[in-house]
Parts: structure tokens; C-alpha cells; sequence
């Protein structure tokens, strides 16, 4: 079995409404509490970085299978929207919606779309942050697939 291991620094100097850093590779920002939450807003918060780690995910892992299974695209874009519930006081994190928008070559077939279509499906429960907040947070996928004129 090999592993994957994937390190994170973080510091925090102050008290609840202040402002840290977090570093992991490529990903260097402050963070803080999302206004939402009564906090400052400065960079980015746990909330958007979940969304963002399911989104990327979600998308690569797509493409990958739309690659793999010879769909050739004109494009792949996708919006994310993630729902938190608060109830007295408490934060849940209760869903994720994905409407991926996939953009077919004009030479593709009503066939290319159908599997174009399941593929964006399996991508979801293929994904590692999918599998990884199952049974927590619901994923609700909701795709558009469209040949170019």
C-alpha cells in the first residue's frame, strides 16, 4: 500500500476574530471567519476551503474520465454552491451542489452526450473528497451537457 502524505502549517497569533496563515505546497493564504460567521473575512475560512477541495476534485476527476473514455470537449467549467445550516447556534456543513457545464465538440453524438452524462455521475463518487465526507455532506450534482454549434 503507498501513501500519500500531505503536510500543512498554520499559525494563529490572536484570539477568535483575528486573522492566521495557513501554507500546504502551492496553497499559501491568511484565514480567518467568514463575515457570515461574525468574523473579520480575511482570506479564506474552512467553509470556502471544503467547498474549494470538493470543486477541485469533483472537476479533475472529471476531466480525467471524460479524457480516458475519448469524449472530446470544448470546454468543462462549474459553478459550487455550499449550504450551511445554523441551528442554536450550532454550524453544520449539510450539502454541496456541483452543476458542472460540459461543453461537447460539434462532430459529438447523442451517445458522446449520454456518456458525457454518466460520467459526470460516476465522477462524483469517484472523487477522494467525495468518498471522504460521505455520509456527512450530501453532493447533489446537477450537470448541463451541450454541443457546440
Amino acid at each position: 500500500m503507498a501513501e500519500h502524505v500531505f503536510h500543512l502549517k498554520a499559525n494563529w497569533p490572536g484570539l477568535r476574530n483575528d486573522v492566521g496563515e495557513i501554507e500546504a505546497g502551492n496553497l499559501k493564504t491568511k484565514i480567518s471567519i467568514p463575515p457570515e460567521m461574525d468574523g473579520p473575512g480575511v482570506g479564506t475560512n474552512p467553509d470556502e476551503m471544503l467547498l474549494g477541495a470538493a470543486a477541485t476534485c469533483y472537476i479533475i476527476t472529471l476531466a480525467a474520465m471524460l479524457q480516458r473514455s475519448g469524449i472530446d470537449k470544448e470546454g468543462l467549467t462549474m459553478e459550487s454552491e455550499g449550504i450551511v445550516d445554523v441551528t442554536n447556534g450550532v454550524f453544520t456543513y449539510k450539502k454541496i451542489f456541483h452543476r458542472p457545464h460540459i461543453v461537447l465538440k460539434a462532430a459529438a453524438s447523442d451517445k458522446d452526450v449520454e456518456l458525457a452524462r454518466r460520467l459526470a455521475q460516476k465522477a462524483e463518487t469517484s472523487c477522494m473528497i467525495s468518498r471522504a465526507i460521505l455520509g456527512n455532506v450530501e453532493i447533489v450534482l446537477q450537470e448541463t451537457i451541450e454541443i457546440a454549434s
